[in-house]
């Protein structure tokens, strides 16, 4: 068990009636992890403090994008399904969202991506350099923090898991511009760079709880699950999306030259001379084939396809928390699966 780091900070949120109504959106979901938030964040901005000054702008221009910091609520929600009573779960969440923000840097250098969230990304801003310095930066930093909790067990998921997350950058690196990038080396790509980080939340929740091995199994199958269904519903709103809504461009994966679920199944399904039309915008990435493209997307029902594989990936995450005693935090952890496919950004 992690020593318990001495954090200057109140106590623990005091639970609620387990009387209350489910939560049943994201909102409520929300208010309830809200408490624990505020002291991540807290966690957060000490932890970016830096005497370089570049570092500073960037990491309070990154904490100040937005963002519903989905995994740390996770790794705190999950906790307190757990029971967990202690305070290393702040800093433990903020080490997540240090590791998730250091790929979104290295993700937008590697992209070419100008926005996200609705803002200029930081390297449209300051530059790759400092982009990729500052995402160093965070990776550092994370570690940094787990070596003040003290636990092995902790840094080795951790340190597992932010290799992975490397492989999985390297594995989209790889398939950027291949048009027969197949199913199995889709979900390969997302379990690697996405899932890993899902799941190694949900786990590190049960182990800083002291839960038993059935409860830690089960929190991180919920995590993967959850994670490849986010995924998979990101990959389809690329297509299916409001651009205002989501921040971002509408079609950027195919304009990077970035074959996921959505245009994969088209590709399956379509005519030999749509299949070369595809074949020709990915290899050249852009947007000048895109209304074609997307022409081709609808008409073979691909996106339903997606739609209905990030709704099996929820239902299997739903299924992980069956161990999980009955609380208000299982129905957190259970309206969240629900939202992970029926989102519209």
């Amino acid at each position: 068990m992690a020593k318990e780091q001495a954090v200057t900070a109140g106590p623990c949120p005091v639970d609620t009636p387990d009387s209350e109504s489910p939560p049943t959106d994201l909102q409520h979901v929300l208010g309830l992890g809200a408490p624990d938030m505020a002291q991540v964040d807290r966690c957060i901005r000490e932890a970016l403090s830096s005497e370089v000054v570049l570092v500073n702008q960037v990491s309070e221009y990154i904490v100040g994008s937005g963002g519903k910091r989905l995994r740390p609520l996770l790794l705190c929600l999950a906790a307190r399904a757990c029971g967990y009573e202690g305070q290393n779960h702040w800093p433990l969440a903020a080490i997540i969202e240090f590791i998730h923000t250091a790929t979104l840097l290295h993700d937008d250098v590697v992209d070419d991506s100008d926005t996200r969230r609705g803002r200029r990304t930081a390297h449209a801003v300051w530059g790759n350099s400092a982009a990729v310095l500052v995402g160093d930066f965070l990776y550092s930093r994370s570690f940094q923090l787990m070596v003040t909790l003290d636990d092995m067990r902790i840094m080795s998921i951790l340190a597992d898991t932010t290799n992975t997350i490397a492989e999985g950058e390297v594995l989209q690196l790889l398939n950027l511009g291949d048009p027969e990038v197949t199913r199995d080396a889709y979900y390969r790509v997302i379990d690697h760079k996405t899932a890993r980080l899902f799941e190694a939340a949900t786990r590190l929740a049960a182990v800083i709880s002291g839960a038993g091995e059935a409860v830690e199994a089960g929190l991180a199958a919920y995590g993967a699950h959850l994670g490849r269904a986010f995924q998979m519903a990101d990959d389809l709103l690329d297509y299916a999306g409001d651009a205002e809504a989501l921040g971002k461009n509408v079609g950027d994966d195919l304009a990077e030259g970035k074959p996921t679920l959505p245009l994969i199944v088209a590709r399956e399904r379509c005519t030999s001379g749509e299949r070369a039309l595809i074949d020709r915008a990915v290899a050249e990435g852009g947007h000048e084939h895109m209304d074609k493209v997307m022409d081709i997307i609808r008409r073979t029902g691909a996106l339903a396809t997606t739609a209905e594989q990030a709704r099996a990936e929820a239902e299997r995450a739903l299924q992980a928390l069956a161990g999980l005693p009955d609380s208000k935090w299982k129905d957190c952890l259970a309206a969240l699966a629900r939202h992970s496919h029926e989102r519209t950004r």
